[in-house]
């Protein structure tokens, strides 16, 4: 059974940095055939991509509200990613999710609990 763990979400001041980390086990393929996601959803709002990181690291994609201030990673022996989360503003408040996704199976498409991120003075 695949089940995705995040991590590290909290309560933060404004400006401050959160490092959120995404455990991966029970994935029969290997890994670093994963695209990695990390989503989230404000309060009474939709489900949005925040970063993505290809197989062998070699791209990323953010979204244009958080470029420049979210880095994401990936740790293909230790099957993680990370989503390094530095100025962080109020708006930047919501429950995060990563998500893996393979990039040629249909159907092997995970996603975590979340982890909830709160920036508030």
């Amino acid at each position: 059974q695949v089940q995705l763990v995040e991590s590290g979400g909290g309560l933060m001041q404004p400006g401050g940095s959160l490092r959120l980390s995404c455990a991966a086990s029970g994935i029969s393929a290997s890994f670093a055939n994963y695209i990695m996601r990390w989503f989230r959803q404000a309060p009474g709002r939709e489900r949005e991509l925040v970063a993505a990181i290809i197989t062998d690291a070699a791209s990323t994609d953010y979204a244009d509200s958080v470029k420049g201030r979210f880095i994401i990673t990936r740790d293909n022996a230790r099957k993680s990613s990370y989503l390094q989360m530095n100025s962080l503003k109020v708006e930047d408040t919501g429950v995060y999710y990563c998500n893996a996704v393979h990039t040629t199976i249909r159907g092997l498409d995970f996603w975590g609990k979340g982890t909830l991120v709160t920036v508030s003075a």
